[in-house]
């Protein structure tokens, strides 16, 4: 007589929402960052000086640790030296100038 095993069923009961979470955040599929072409990164630099001229607000793509993100927020700074932007938000995030995929100004 064989025994039929119920496998990981079992251990779901057990587990918290927020395991459950984690662990699904731990097994998404891991993206390679894109590399943009010589266009796309004056099409990004166009957007961030007119955004930082005018005050616009603007929702950015962005590549971070396998993941792409999405943010919106008022431009600070732009630090070319330094290869930063500063965002005015309630994070009051620094993101890498390398990191930026893309750029929208929302109007």
């Amino acid at each position: 007589m064989q025994v039929q095993d119920r496998g990981t069923k079992k251990w779901v009961s057990l587990m918290l929402p927020e395991h459950v979470d984690m662990l699904k955040e731990v097994f998404l599929e891991y993206k390679e960052k894109p590399v943009l072409d010589e266009q796309q990164m004056i099409e990004i630099d166009q957007k961030l000086k007119f955004a930082l001229e005018t005050d616009e607000v603007i929702e950015m793509t962005y590549y971070e640790r396998g993941m792409f993100k999405k943010i919106n927020g008022r431009l600070d700074k732009v630090d070319q030296q330094c290869g930063y932007i500063m965002l005015l938000n309630e994070h009051g995030q620094q993101i890498p100038l390398g990191d930026i995929i893309g750029v929208e100004v929302l109007y």
